[in-house]
């Protein structure tokens, strides 16, 4: 057993920052607690191991207590109301499971704090099907990556150092000769598309909001359908035509995207374009979709979710059974329409990620040093998975996970221990009323 009050090396230590979920991280820890990145990590995984050890004393209306006194507290205030809502869900496998067990219990509706994003995807995958592909497959296979409308290392630093300049692939593809297109946005940072030799990578601008019309127009382009035009939202039709041919003379090729950067009314008709795009090459070459992006266990929640009521988040038990809506149990929709009459808010990993305004009793179960500027109801300092305590979390693509150490010893509680307390307590209170 690890002895938390000594100094060490942890190696190959998994970084749960973004949906990459590295896992080549060394990371140093002193004696009394706190972490160091040595090696690999990114300015986003040093900032998160670099957090000081915090307090972890419970909070009732801003007042020191213990964690009885804020379980019984937090239990009292989802008890008593008839429209509860579990929002935010930053948290791992094992705290989303807790989250839906005690969600089925009280009958919540539950929302994560990326689902405006992670819907942009959802919604064509519900409505029409795509053919995407995986990490591993992209490091080990594509010869043209088509990066659309993000600079990929704003959501993903480490993405082009482990996805595509690799040294290594199972084909002995020489991956420095790898071709780079980005599309879309302006002055996006495109330094990380520079090959090793130096081979700057192609960047076609357009603005954000007239992306769609300029997606479109490379996908009629490889179905071979002329356009009487000759230029598309400021891009010239001769660019987008050599972009289609390039694109079906590749060996496999990736078109990314990542969901939170598309910012845009309809977002999600333009992730339908791409992924209808990446069918059409797929006459005749192969070509694979990768959205990209993930935080705050987003992925992780979504799979919980599914696995267990057989819908994404979004979705309520109010009527004692899974029901799924993703516009009438939107988090912030039922928030600013006064519906949801107490709100449980979970952010495990980040504490700038705090509860959006609200007159309904808030409970938050957070990240140690997350700061207020309304004292919720309750606050539960709970442990950061990877960092407090062990867990498990689903990578961007979503056919992997991977377990998260602990790399000292917080004495903060785990969040499935924290809601399992709570559960139990509404089930006590449930049956001591039927008596």
């Amino acid at each position: 057993m690890d002895n938390f009050s000594q100094a060490a090396t942890v190696v190959s230590v998994t970084c749960p920052c973004c949906g990459l979920l590295c896992d080549d991280l060394t990371v140093q820890r002193d004696s009394a607690g706190q972490l160091t990145v040595k090696e690999n990590g990114c300015a986003r995984a040093v900032a998160f191991f670099a957090r000081a050890v915090a307090a972890s004393e419970p909070r009732i209306a801003g007042k020191p207590a213990t964690l009885q006194e804020a379980i019984t507290k937090a239990a009292r205030i989802l008890g008593d109301a008839k429209q509860p809502l579990i929002a935010g869900l930053g948290t791992d496998v094992d705290g989303m499971r807790a989250v839906m067990n005690l969600a089925e219990t009280n009958r919540t509706t539950l929302d994560h704090m990326n689902s405006n994003a992670l819907f942009r995807n959802m919604l064509v995958l519900q409505n029409s099907g795509w053919f995407n592909t995986t990490l591993t497959e992209v490091r080990n296979r594509v010869d043209l990556l088509l990066v659309v409308g993000t600079d990929v290392v704003s959501v993903n630093p480490r993405f082009f150092e482990r996805e595509i300049w690799n040294k290594e692939t199972l084909y002995n593809q020489d991956t420095a000769k790898r071709e780079i297109v980005y599309l879309g946005g302006r002055g996006l940072d495109t330094s990380t598309g520079i090959a090793p030799d130096g081979r700057k990578p192609d960047v076609i601008e357009c603005d954000m909001d007239r992306l769609p019309e300029v997606v479109g127009a490379l996908r009629a382009f490889v179905l071979g359908k002329p356009l009487i035009a000759n230029e598309i939202a400021g891009v010239p039709a001769a660019t987008l035509q050599n972009l289609a041919q390039r694109l079906l003379a590749a060996k496999y090729s990736i078109v990314t995207w990542a969901a939170g950067a598309l910012a845009l009314p309809h977002a999600e008709l333009t992730v339908q374009h791409l992924a209808a795009l990446v069918i059409a090459l797929n006459k005749t070459t192969r070509s694979a979709g990768l959205p990209l992006g993930g935080s705050d266990g987003d992925t992780s929640a979504n799979q919980v979710s599914a696995w267990i009521s057989g819908y994404p988040v979004r979705n309520s038990y109010m009527r004692n059974i899974p029901d799924y809506d993703p516009w009438l149990y939107s988090a912030e929709r039922q928030l600013q329409n006064g519906e949801a009459d107490a709100l449980l808010w979970i952010s495990s990993f980040s504490p700038e990620r705090v509860p959006p305004a609200t007159d309904a009793p808030t409970v938050v179960f957070g990240e140690a040093h997350m700061k207020f500027d309304k004292e919720p109801d309750v606050f539960i300092p709970v442990a950061t998975p990877g960092v407090d305590c062990k867990g498990t979390m689903f990578r961007i693509d979503n056919v992997v996970s991977l377990p998260l150490q602990k790399l000292r010893d917080s004495k903060l509680p785990a969040l499935a221990e924290v809601l399992r307390a709570i559960e139990q307590q509404l089930g006590q209170e449930q049956g001591a009323a039927i008596c």
